[in-house]
């Protein structure tokens, strides 16, 4: 049987066969990958996930796949700061581009310092360039693209410009992190070809390249041949006449002449000593962009003039060598108080500057590059900026404030449910909790309505929390949140931080405006950001990647998140720096952690790490393109983790946190004043019992509950004696009972039940009629409209429910019972909804695959990139088939077959098929096969038949390396494949 390992061999030969001998470079982009190995395939699957929904059928079609718009934006997206600038630099750069040439764009010209910018060795006195009121206007035109502020990318028009890209950059550490650079564009097939040939993808260049409405971050213009496509052929011709270059014959040779003017040091640098001095100061002003300018109503004829309507005006006298202006096309000087200023008319007749509108100009791409040295961009960073300052803390003490954090999340959780247990607030109609009550929420919890809002959202992320879809619908705890409260502190802890680390809903949108200018609400629609978990990932990850105890300010992480991946089109252009959504979630993502104690005074935890798993994802294996290229761990995408990852990261992180947290007690301490003293948490049966017992006066490092007759009561309503209470205060205090609160209980014990509601609508019944008596005479009583039916009974126009808790408003201590007679015993955590699941994440595209994926996703594609590439012999086919309507009659074997067409199926009628199969079955040799499954989805498979009978062939299926069976009756055709081609 033959081996894959053959097989690939020798596939290799027949293509270079095909190619003439020895292989050359690629053609295509589709010709690279089929050249790549399959480790490299699988890292550009990982890199750009998209790809695999649907698993492409060949390389071709994942190619085609990867130059979509949708596809080539994310992967644009997910580049860091040198990589995008690289690529922008490619975008600017002639197609193919030699890798010394897109260096040089990167560095500079080392033999040829830019032009100095205004402030440094300019002319004080000399006029603004292109300003206002001197017959020019500085800002863009509209159609030209956004002006300066609506361009973060490109570089500010001020300030000095030198050789060097930034304080702390130099050119040898862009020439040290370019390969990298290229390496990862080449890895996510953004870039191919080898390094004499680089090649940006056609749909990346659309994207990158400059455009009049789509300003590049390079702050360059169209090139000479874009900005003067549609100039009259006679305008040209001035244009290089003024210029100093010889006229041509045709607008191409004259386009090329310019051109090759302005990308010539030397020639344009004596050009340029002929400028007048404020033609110099316009020329530094647009060369590090935006590179339109606007210019008098005057321009108007000359742009009319350039596209053929008219002549454009001639250049007033300059400095020596200058042109000299004449008169228009109709014999009339030109009128310089009403057009542009002479140093415009120079730059324009010169083409130093071109029209790009009726009142607009701009700066040609090579005219920019040469007064930058030969820059693309103002500012280059080619490494991430530095995590500084560190701020150094034990690990000890990071971990231990961590732990208090994360055993005061718990409370917090805790008592919220508690608080919402009986029937929390209302859902709104639209969905999610009003504002009053979340601030009604926030004063119980003691906290901002912000940090309301994230507690909320967590309990519900986790599945503790959820509507019960009644009709009169509320907000409850679910049953899972019983399950949660048998779990020990460390693992209801790992459960709300796991939770919290995967959930897509943003609680620091509440509060907010969408879209339509709809409030946000807290458990309402519109929360889900995709972003946010990776934002979350990667702000621990830069945490993780700092010694243990080290913080930095947030700055500085939002520093570097922005250079891993910065922000571009409107999401980017729109907001202010700092105030982008991605730094929005890293600041609430700071602020979480800190709450939720997965970091401690700003550092990672030890169970924090643990949290988070693995920092980056494993070191991809070396390829043959870039063997000693350093990994972009940092830019690789984060994976969602699995249930079972989180699970163990979780059980890991809880392991760690255990030992850090307050060992519940078993005891408090009575005191005088009717209050308890918990010195620390307390077991769950003693916290709760408690709880019911006595209201919580304060909370901190020690809780404070008070006793009232209104928490006893709740605690005889649940079922509890007096005797009861006596018994349970004894055993788990320190102290003896009180007696103030011994009698508090035996007097509210005394007057407890004494009342019986039922349901009449209601009554009221007690062997007190002098009570009875006392409730009728109260005024307060009115609106019950009570009437006395038996001297121990009381009829009352209202419900049960409302009738007990007025009386309850009234002072006494009724109680329910049930129809039998019996009290009703009701407990406070009685009300849960049905069984909820938690939510589940959106997902910001396609998750990132496994390697189990990757690597049935990489040989199907190479299987069907076997049998679509594999050569063959052309496919016998019947007169009928292929012989048109003048086609002479005859045998079909008297015409020579024809071959069939790269990409389409071989068509054969059913008895060419079965003695194909037959004779391959007998001599053992392969064919190629176009098959229709079940499901009508077509394919090219290679296969070599092995039995054919009963209507079927089975054989060993090169493209999937199994014996298959095959009905003979979705063969649409069979072709015998070429000497040597597998």
């Amino acid at each position: 049987m033959t081996t894959s390992r053959d097989r690939a061999a020798r596939r290799t030969r027949g293509a270079g066969q095909r190619d003439g001998g020895a292989r050359g470079a690629p053609r295509t982009l589709a010709e690279e990958l089929r050249g790549r190995p399959d480790s490299a395939l699988e890292l550009l699957l990982r890199a750009r996930p998209d790809l695999l929904n649907p698993v492409p059928n060949d390389l071709t079609q994942l190619a085609t796949r990867a130059g979509t718009r949708a596809s080539v934006v994310r992967a644009v997206e997910r580049l860091d700061r040198f990589a995008l600038q690289v690529a922008e630099a490619l975008a600017v750069a002639p197609d193919p581009c030699p890798y010394e040439t897109l260096r040089d764009l990167l560095t500079g010209d080392p033999d040829t310092p830019p032009e100095p910018g205004p402030g440094a060795n300019a002319d004080p006195h000399a006029p603004p360039a292109l300003s206002p009121g001197a017959g020019e206007h500085s800002d863009p035109p509209s159609q030209s693209g956004p002006g300066p502020s609506k361009n973060p990318g490109a570089a500010p028009s001020e300030g000095p410009v030198d050789n060097a890209t930034s304080a702390n950059t130099t050119a040898d550490d862009i020439r040290a992190a370019l390969p990298r650079a290229v390496a990862t564009l080449r890895r996510q097939a953004l870039v191919w070809g080898g390094d004499d040939r680089l090649r940006l993808i056609r749909t990346a260049r659309e994207l990158l390249a400059p455009a009049a409405n789509r300003p590049s971050p390079t702050g360059l213009g169209p090139t000479v041949a874009e900005a003067t496509a549609g100039m009259s052929p006679g305008r040209l011709q001035e244009v290089i006449g003024a210029a100093g270059l010889p006229a041509t014959h045709d607008p191409v040779t004259a386009v090329a002449a310019l051109t090759s003017l302005f990308s010539d040091r030397t020639r344009m640098a004596a050009l340029l000593d002929q400028a007048p001095p404020q033609a110099r100061a316009v020329l530094r002003k647009l060369m590090w962009g935006p590179p339109y300018g606007s210019v008098s109503a005057a321009t108007a004829e000359t742009a009319a003039a350039e596209n053929g309507v008219g002549q454009a005006p001639q250049p007033a006298p300059g400095p020596a060598g200058a042109p000299q202006a004449h008169a228009s096309a109709q014999g009339e000087p030109a009128h310089a108080a009403s057009g542009p200023a002479p140093h415009l008319r120079w730059l324009l007749a010169c083409g130093l500057l071109l029209p790009a509108g009726p009142r607009n100009v701009v700066l040609p791409r090579e005219v920019a590059l040469h007064l930058r040295g030969g820059r693309a961009h103002r500012g280059v960073e080619p490494v991430p900026p530095p995590l500084a300052p560190l701020a150094e803390w034990r690990p000890q003490v990071v971990d231990s404030a961590a732990a208090g954090q994360a055993y005061t999340a718990l409370a917090t959780v805790e008592e919220l449910l508690t608080e919402w247990q009986s029937g929390g607030p209302a859902v709104l109609r639209a969905g999610g909790l009003s504002v009053r009550d979340l601030k009604r929420t926030a004063g119980a919890l003691d906290v901002t309505e912000s940090m309301a809002a994230f507690w909320i959202e967590l309990a519900y992320a986790a599945g503790l929390l959820a509507s019960d879809g009644e009709a009169d619908e509320r907000f409850a705890p679910t049953p899972a949140y019983d399950e949660w409260l048998r779990l020990s502190a460390e693992q209801r802890w790992a459960r709300l931080a796991t939770a919290w680390l995967v959930a897509t809903r943003t609680p620091g949108l509440v509060g907010g405006r969408d879209a339509k200018g709809r409030t946000l609400a807290a458990l309402g629609p519109d929360l889900d950001r995709g972003a946010a978990p990776e934002v979350r990932r990667r702000v621990l990850g830069l945490l993780a990647s700092l010694p243990a105890g080290a913080a930095v300010p947030a700055d500085a992480l939002l520093a570097r998140l922005a250079w891993e991946r910065p922000l571009r089109g409107a999401a980017g252009a729109d907001a202010p720096p700092g105030d982008d959504p991605r730094s929005q979630y890293a600041r609430w993502a700071l602020a979480e952690a800190e709450e939720l104690g997965v970091t401690g005074r700003g550092a990672l935890a030890a169970h924090g790490r643990a949290l988070i798993g693995p920092s980056a994802p494993p070191e991809p294996p070396p390829t043959d393109e870039a063997p000693t290229e350093q990994p972009d761990l940092a830019r690789q995408p984060v994976a969602t983790p699995t249930p079972a990852e989180l699970a163990a990261s979780g059980a890991a992180a809880a392991r760690l946190l255990a030992p850090l947290l307050p060992q519940p007690l078993d005891h408090v301490l009575l005191q005088a004043d009717l209050t308890a003293v918990a010195p620390g948490p307390l077991e769950r049966h003693l916290a709760d019992v408690l709880g019911v017992l006595a209201d919580v006066e304060s909370k901190g490092g020690a809780t404070v509950y008070r006793f009232t007759p209104t928490s006893v009561r709740r605690a005889l309503d649940t079922g509890r004696t007096a005797a009861d209470l006596h018994a349970f205060l004894a055993e788990h205090s320190r102290t003896p009972v009180p007696q103030p609160l011994a009698y508090l209980i035996d007097d509210v014990a005394r007057r407890h039940g004494q009342l019986r509601v039922g349901a009449a609508s209601a009554y009221v019944r007690c062997d007190d009629d002098a009570l009875l008596a006392e409730i009728l005479a109260d005024r307060r009583s009115s609106g019950l409209r009570l009437r006395r039916l038996a001297p121990t009974v009381l009829a009352a126009q209202a419900d049960p429910a409302a009738l007990l808790e007025r009386l309850r408003e009234m002072g006494y201590a009724p109680a329910a019972e049930s129809a039998e007679g019996d009290v009703l015993v009701t407990r406070a955590d009685a009300y849960r909804t049905p069984p909820r699941s938690a939510p589940a994440p959106v997902p910001d595209g396609p998750p990132v695959p496994d390697e189990t994926l990757l690597h049935a996703a990489v040989r199907a594609i190479r299987a069907g990139d076997l049998a679509a590439t594999a050569a063959h012999k052309p496919a016998a086919t019947s007169g009928d088939d292929e012989a048109g309507p003048d086609a002479a009659p005859g045998p079909a074997t008297d015409r020579p077959a024809p071959a069939t067409t790269a990409g389409r199926l071989p068509r054969t009628t059913s008895a060419e098929t079965l003695a194909t199969m037959q004779a391959a079955a007998l001599t053992g040799s392969a064919v190629w096969i176009g098959y229709v499954n079940a499901d009508g989805a077509a394919s090219q498979r290679v296969i070599a038949p092995v039995r054919v009978e009963g209507g079927f062939v089975t054989g060993y299926d090169h493209t999937a390396d199994e014996v298959r069976t095959y009905p003979l009756h979705r063969i649409t055709g069979v072709a015998e494949l070429a000497d040597d081609s597998l």
